[in-house]
């Protein structure tokens, strides 16, 4: 009889809306487990490992790392070399940010005015962010060739320069040819947040500001720059992250040089690690490199949590 009044007995509202809060976080977790084994595998595990070793010594002269603790870190206080890593690092993420800032936003106000043929345009402008980034350094690499590249015959035949230009072997022309690759790389990415945006924007706004009689330059600083401002801080953040991790495009154009004009720290971590076979220092400049990442991405990440 107990049993059955027990069964006969109504569940409370609160007693169902835990438990089934319990099983939505249970399914949550199972949901979770794969991109956490993933993220573990790929992400935190080499991580770690790269932090433990940055704490010893070791060569490949080495049969086994020997523990040296924070030596690897004062021997790269005293590099010039790696602290040339660091601001040729920060000239690379600054120039490359800033220019497909611009050039994304110009070419997305490009196609969100009204044309014939508008569509295929925005298909074709997504091109470069389709195509794997170290066949665009192939590419990039022939239109810079100082013998038979585009861009020497562009400018000769328009009066420019009389003889070909070797860009990829002095240090300015190199690190301008990484720049503009990244940029033509990155504006697809940039030109879809920011169409996105601007469709958006009340045109009506736009509109009655034309009435009213203001130029191009006042409706872009009074009326478009201040809607996109979210959008905006969003694109500079991603952009620093990614052209702070950027390896492939650089190493296919350069491979960090001439004279590592273009050693950024990806491309140092690489040479110390694989070249020089020196894995206890690159991966302490690889540490410090990761650091480099964390203030963006946090920036980034309580950006995210705060608009949700």
């Amino acid at each position: 009889m107990a049993a059955d009044m027990m069964r006969n007995y109504p569940v409370s509202p609160l007693a169902n809306r835990r438990g089934l809060k319990g099983g939505q976080s249970r399914i949550g977790l199972l949901l979770l487990l794969p991109a956490a084994v993933a993220f573990t595998a790929v992400i935190l595990y080499p991580f770690a490992k790269a932090l433990g070793l940055s704490l010893f010594e070791y060569t490949i002269e080495m049969n086994a790392p020997r523990f040296i603790g924070v030596s690897n870190f004062a021997k790269i206080a005293a590099s010039p070399d790696v602290w040339a890593a660091f601001a040729t690092t920060a000239i690379y993420v600054l120039c490359a940010t800033a220019g497909t800032l611009v050039l994304g936003l110009a070419w997305a106000l490009l196609m969100n005015q009204p044309f014939r043929g508008r569509v295929a345009l925005r298909s074709l402008s997504l091109l470069p962010w389709v195509l794997p980034s170290t066949v665009s350094a192939f590419v990039w690499a022939w239109i810079f060739n100082s013998r038979y590249g585009v861009l020497n015959a562009f400018l000769m035949e328009v009066g420019l320069i009389d003889m070909p230009q070797a860009w990829l072997s002095t240090p300015q022309g190199a690190m301008l040819a990484v720049i503009l690759t990244k940029i033509w790389l990155s504006i697809p990415l940039f030109m879809s947040f920011f169409l996105a945006g601007l469709q958006s924007l009340d045109k009506e706004q736009i509109d009655a500001a034309r009435v009213d009689g203001a130029g191009n330059w006042p409706v872009l600083r009074d009326h478009i720059l201040p809607h996109l401002r979210p959008v905006l801080i969003i694109v500079v953040v991603l952009g620093v992250i990614g052209n702070l991790q950027q390896f492939d495009t650089i190493y296919a154009l350069t491979q960090g040089g001439p004279v590592r004009a273009t050693t950024v720290l990806s491309v140092e971590v690489y040479k110390r690690a694989f070249e020089q076979w020196d894995i206890g220092f690159a991966s302490a400049i690889g540490v410090l490199w990761v650091a480099t990442l964390m203030p963006p991405a946090f920036f980034y990440l309580r950006m995210l949590v705060k608009g949700n």
